[in-house]
């Protein structure tokens, strides 16, 4: 029975999200607002159906759960930077936090839960820092220009390729473990996501129906994957 409610949550999810980038493309706006937190609730419900079903891991899925709704906040305040554009920074701004510390909350769930060594670590501090110089790096080449959010975006930058490095890690240490090997690939999706965002959000004339969908969809995909990684966590 605790299968079927976390089956449902998944897919009622999957169905919000395809609503609310129908909706994002078509209308925007206040609309693509609130279809937009119907489809970011999901995810949410997602976990706690995960939740239901892996009680014996509640710690993990706490910290999961958090990443999730601080994800949701961002989602918000990131929609309504294109409604109230008078104050786009500040709600770009809180956007950006928002995601970073669910990021953080993503970690912590690895580094409480999962096993690591000091060469695990290592290897993920590493990777995570020469992400975060690449997507600096990029900023011309992509022809894009980061202006003000610069510091901002690094630090968000390097905050999520440590989730994607120490996922991606503690997945190899562990002989590829359903949990990890899930949560892998959600963060990586997750970084895609993010790269398709930067050329909407700071580059020009790449703000397009097609980016949009692509965007939302891996980010969609993404959070429901972390959602996920409660359901097989052991």
């Amino acid at each position: 029975m605790n299968l079927s409610f976390y089956t449902m949550a998944f897919i009622s999810g999957a169905i919000a999200t395809v609503v609310f980038l129908i909706v994002r493309v078509k209308k925007g706006g206040m609309p693509g607002l609130y279809t937009k937190s119907i489809a970011s609730f999901c995810f949410i419900a997602t976990a706690l159906a995960a939740a239901n079903h892996n009680s014996t891991f509640i710690g993990f899925a706490s910290l999961i759960i958090l990443g999730l709704v601080m994800g949701m906040l961002g989602d918000i305040w990131l929609d309504l930077k294109w409604i109230y554009t008078e104050n786009k920074d500040i709600y770009l701004y809180s956007g950006f936090i928002s995601f970073l510390i669910g990021h953080l909350f993503y970690i912590s769930a690895i580094y409480f839960y999962a096993p690591w060594t000091r060469y695990s670590i290592l290897a993920a501090v590493v990777g995570a820092v020469v992400l975060a110089l690449a997507a600096a790096l990029m900023e011309k080449p992509m022809k894009m220009d980061y202006g003000s959010f610069r510091a901002i975006l690094f630090i968000y930058s390097l905050v999520l390729s440590f989730t994607v490095t120490s996922s991606v890690a503690t997945a190899v240490i562990t002989g590829g473990e359903k949990v990890w090997v899930v949560m892998s690939i959600g963060s990586v999706l997750f970084i895609l996501s993010d790269l398709v965002l930067s050329g909407i959000y700071f580059g020009k004339d790449k703000n397009t129906p097609a980016n949009i969908v692509i965007n939302h969809s891996l980010y969609y995909i993404a959070q429901f994957f972390m959602a996920s990684t409660i359901f097989f966590i052991k």
